[in-house]
């Protein structure tokens, strides 16, 4: 067949969004915005579909001479008969929108669903409705954070508008990515101050890359300081950063207040509903462009479960028709494919699942009935069905090992304290969640679990806490690489909203954890600065409270995965050692009393403790071995008056305080009623040869310097560039069992003993008293 070649001119309109109030224009004149742009556009786009399409860029266009609007000019090429016929087999579904909300943490997103709900008729107006209905689940409501993404669906105007609102932290990036495959457009909210964050220029880069429509809609215009325009054009910036095609740099800009339910095309005239944004939904968003007369294919997406239904599977029909209690092949990505059988089909409607008898291709869908379908699996025609490509998220880039409790109160109050528990468990997270990873540990009772960040992981560890679950988990560690020789680490792009006055000490923080600056600029918000850093992934670890304490609990701290780079060297992040019980029994006022001045407790008088557990913080580098069990002797002799004891308060340390805190030898002991931290005791049993070794080196060399006549010594000993003693230990030389009793006490046992770092010690000869 003779190659039929058509070509096919159009003004294209130089100002890359909607009624922004921005204008840029790139060659010719000023052109305004067409209100049936995108209509034609579609119409055309359904015309090409299967058809290639050689496309003169801006750029090229940009450099012409001529004057006037520019012309883009696209040459198409009939590429056989077979993609003609696919075309025209393929339909449009003008009746459904399949749109995801996606943005930064905190910008908006549920509170904008919730005003879309209501104002879509889906609930009574007597009816009683909680805030951020979409986050159901109690760890979210808890938290305020949406961390499982989730499907709705709304009609307006006869059309069905499928929702799916998505996590906005940068951990639970995984679900972002895997839902964007069940869309046609997305809704990217920016909130009107912040303008464009980390997170957003993760979730708008899958989106891009999918080649998603994208409908900008900037939140919270009715925030005081408010700065649309700027907003507007960083968001620009941002599209053009990530190669975005022309088409998708036009986007259409809306504004809207989530919390009051208003939106409207210019930020000063926002209408008294989201009517706006519906319509810009309807018109801007293409419809499903499907094999509607095709063979069955469907992606599954999504997992859930039901009591009495069992697994639920959730994905979008992308290819003929699913019934009720047809039998399916169910097609995995290895090419191993296996029948199986429907047995209810749902679909979504007014925040609820309404079954039905069938689905056709364009739609998302739930169905029951199968067992073994994992995430990323296609459920195919059983004669002629072929299996889609699976999903694909990134490689997580944190591990924690998980362990069985052995500390002296295990069994107590967990219902689940086996490996083969903790194993099923673990496994079976797998399922569902596509960015995590586990393995087997060193040991048949433990287990390597690897995710996105220490959110990521502490989300799952508090949702197994509350399910019965009591394990150990030891200090997270990042995933490096090895290319060509060279060792590679994970490296992140942080980003710190922070007061003027406390800018300083910020920056002084993060460049001891090898971080390098970016940038600094002026916050949207008064008195305040945006700095940005690239540092390690490990120099994040532990971060947050040290930020929090730099700066008086005022900074706000957001990261997004930069890309893995060379290893930037040894990065100190805790300088304080932990105050540990050498006793089990009960703590008491009397012995706390005493403990509370080698530094900051974490437990109160009443409390159960064992050999080995932390119980508070010391105010010096090294651990101190306390007894906080001890009890004032009883004489036969009567005071008139028993001494009053005075406690501080106890700092409360959370899940996630007690991760960021413990180091390479320590464990945080997980109950269903207890979070508790603890020494390793397995690794200091290892560590015992070695640190003798080293302590028979430091006596020969008190020896020496005691033979050389020397009558007072000072100490001063690091290891890994840490102190261990700090100089400060300054006696006689017959002292030496004291000194060494301060080292054997000092908290870096393991790692004196693990050879894993060079001991320097120095000292300072004092001839005379």
């Amino acid at each position: 067949m003779a190659a039929l070649t058509h070509v096919v001119t159009s003004n294209f309109c130089g100002q890359r969004w909607g009624r922004a109030g921005v204008v840029k224009t790139f060659g010719g004149s000023d052109c305004s915005p067409s209100t049936s742009g995108w209509a034609g556009r579609q119409q055309f786009r359904h015309e090409l579909h299967g058809l290639k399409v050689v496309t003169r860029s801006v750029a090229a266009v940009r450099k012409s001479k001529s004057s006037g609007p520019a012309v883009c000019t696209l040459a198409v090429e009939d590429l056989s008969e077979s993609a003609a016929t696919a075309s025209k087999n393929l339909k449009v579904r003008p009746d459904i929108r399949n749109i995801a909300i996606i943005a930064h943490v905190d910008h908006g997103k549920t509170t904008l669903v919730d005003s879309m709900l209501r104002q879509a008729k889906v609930f009574r107006d007597n009816q009683a409705m909680q805030e951020r209905i979409m986050d159901s689940n109690d760890l979210e409501r808890e938290r305020g954070i949406t961390i499982l993404s989730k499907n709705t669906a709304i009609r307006y105007k006869g059309t069905k508008i499928n929702i799916i609102d998505t996590p906005g932290h940068s951990d639970f990036g995984g679900e972002v990515e895997r839902v964007l495959n069940m869309v046609d457009g997305v809704l990217l909210l920016v909130d009107s101050v912040e303008g464009p964050m980390p997170q957003t220029r993760f979730v708008l880069k899958k989106a891009l890359e999918l080649g998603h429509t994208v409908v900008v809609v900037v939140n919270k215009v009715d925030r005081p300081n408010a700065r649309v325009d700027y907003v507007v054009n960083t968001t620009f910036e941002l599209f053009v950063e990530l190669n975005a095609t022309d088409e998708q740099c036009d986007f259409q800009v809306v504004y809207a207040s989530g919390i009051q339910g208003k939106a409207g095309l210019e930020p000063t005239n926002l209408a008294d509903d989201l009517e706006p944004l519906f319509e810009t939904v309807i018109r801007c968003v293409p419809e499903p462009l499907v094999a509607a007369d095709g063979p069955l294919q469907m992606l599954v997406t999504n997992l859930d479960y039901d009591e009495h239904k069992g697994r639920i599977c959730i994905g979008r029909v992308h290819a003929g028709t699913i019934n009720r209690s047809q039998e399916v092949k169910v097609c995995t990505p290895d090419g191993n494919c296996r029948m199986a059988r429907v047995s209810e089909l749902f679909v979504y409607e007014n925040f609820i699942r309404v079954p039905v008898d069938s689905v056709a291709a364009g739609d998302i869908c739930a169905l029951s009935g199968l067992d073994d379908v994992m995430i990323g699996e296609t459920l195919a025609d059983k004669l002629e069905g072929v299996a889609l490509p699976t999903i694909k998220v990134e490689e997580p880039t944190v591990k924690m090992s998980f362990s069985v409790n052995t500390s002296p109160f295990a069994g107590r109050e967990g219902k689940y304290v086996t490996s083969r528990n903790l194993r099923d468990r673990l496994y079976r997270e797998l399922e569902r969640n596509l960015a995590m990873k586990v393995e087997d540990g060193e040991t048949a009772d433990s287990f390597i679990v690897s995710g996105r960040g220490t959110l990521h992981l502490t989300i799952l560890i508090e949702n197994m806490r509350r399910e019965g679950y009591e394990f150990m988990i030891g200090p997270p560690k990042v995933i490096n690489m090895e290319v060509n020789g060279k060792k590679l680490e994970p490296f992140e792009d942080a980003t710190v909203e922070v007061p003027q006055e406390y800018v300083g000490a910020v920056v002084d923080l993060l460049g001891k954890r090898r971080g390098q600056m970016l940038d600094m600029q002026a916050s949207g918000l008064e008195n305040s600065t945006l700095v940005k850093y690239r540092m390690p992934t490990r120099g994040l670890l532990g971060l947050r409270n040290s930020l929090l304490t730099a700066s008086r609990g005022t900074a706000i701290l957001n990261t997004q995965f930069h890309g893995f780079g060379e290893w930037a060297g040894d990065i100190s992040t805790r300088e304080q050692g932990s105050l540990v019980a050498f006793e089990t029994g009960t703590a008491t006022s009397y012995a706390l009393f005493s403990c509370q001045e080698r530094g900051q407790l974490c437990l109160g008088p009443g409390v159960e403790v064992y050999k080995g557990q932390i119980i508070g913080v010391h105010q010096r580098p090294g651990d101190l071995a306390l007894n906080a069990c001890k009890r004032k002797a009883a004489t036969n002799v009567r005071s008139n008056k028993e001494a009053t004891v005075v406690l501080a308060s106890p700092l409360e340390y959370s899940l996630d305080d007690c991760v960021e805190y413990i180091q390479e030898d320590e464990l945080v002991e997980v109950t269903p009623l207890s979070v508790r931290m603890c020494k390793n005791s397995k690794m200091q049993k290892r560590s015992d040869g070695g640190l003798h070794s080293r302590l028979d080196q430091l006596q020969a060399l008190i020896k020496g310097c005691a033979a050389n006549g020397a009558k007072r010594i000072r100490v001063h000993m690091r290891t890994d560039g840490r102190d261990v003693l700090d100089g400060s230990s300054l006696g006689f030389v017959d002292e030496l069992e004291k000194i060494l009793k301060e080292v054997c006490n000092s908290g870096f046992d393991a790692l004196i003993a693990s050879g894993g770092g060079r001991m320097e010690v120095t000292m300072d000869r004092y001839e005379n008293d």
